[in-house]
């Protein structure tokens, strides 16, 4: 590559997903593997790969998480992405020949994937990510749940042109499960900065599933659709009740 870049990942027992991941980023010579107190066979399965460097964090929040995972990393140029995600041969290949600019932070286009299907509704696509940066010039948030990059001064988003493949959700139970601790955690971090009501979070939800079931085109994929459009509006509606009784306490 013309610049040395580090990758990271987070990861919380992420045995499913791993090995594909870090298949995907073999051309790279250091991946920052930064694990979450896994209790299943991610390290294991992690430390099988040479270019692979495994650390150990209790949860802090994603944002600083991902903060902690580039300082562990040799290089300046960092990659972050998800161990539910894969980068295409296509889109390694272009950021082998990309002439990295130290105010510059490149995003990807992001493909995702139900049961191995590409899905285009609901707001899944189209779906841009900001993922490689330069430490020294920007890094994520503090946020818990949705971090996200921000510079330290004057920066400019290069649109790269291949893409990143998530595949997040195999089942109504991943759902479910992502529900639960997204909705947990937003309630955590807004606590005295945003106000609740059971009536918001009702009128959040209905909104969040018309606008991804007949707005976003839901119903254009069968049950697939419909399960993702209620399980946002499941996901809306449980933050603000959350929320509202974290005002409560």
């Amino acid at each position: 590559m013309a610049h040395p870049i580090s990758v990271t990942i987070l990861v919380k027992n992420g045995q499913k997903h791993i090995e594909r991941c870090l298949t995907s980023l073999r051309e790279f010579d250091e991946v920052i593997v930064l694990d979450n107190e896994s209790t299943d066979r991610t390290v294991e399965m992690a430390a099988a790969f040479p270019n692979v460097k495994i650390f150990t964090s209790e949860f802090l929040g994603i944002g600083k998480l991902k903060n902690l995972a580039a300082r562990h990393a040799t290089h300046d140029w960092i990659f972050n992405i998800d161990c539910d995600e894969v980068l295409t041969r296509e889109a390694v290949e272009e950021i082998q020949r990309l002439t990295l600019k130290e105010n510059c932070i490149y995003s990807l286009p992001r493909k995702n994937f139900y049961r191995e299907k590409h899905i285009k509704c609901c707001g899944w696509y189209p779906d841009r990510v900001l993922r490689l940066y330069n430490r020294r010039h920007a890094s994520y948030n503090d946020c818990l749940v949705h971090a996200s990059i921000v510079s330290a001064g004057t920066s400019q988003i290069i649109p790269l042109n291949h893409a990143i493949e998530h595949f997040s959700f195999h089942s109504a139970s991943d759902f479910l499960d992502k529900t639960q601790s997204y909705a947990k955690l937003f309630a955590v971090e807004n606590r005295g900065r945003r106000k609740s009501s059971p009536l918001k979070a009702v009128s959040h939800a209905c909104f969040s599933f018309l606008k991804n079931y007949f707005l976003q085109k839901g119903f254009l994929y069968g049950y697939v659709g419909l399960l993702i459009s209620v399980s946002n509006a499941n996901g809306v509606f449980y933050k603000y009740m959350m929320l509202y009784e974290e005002d409560l306490k």
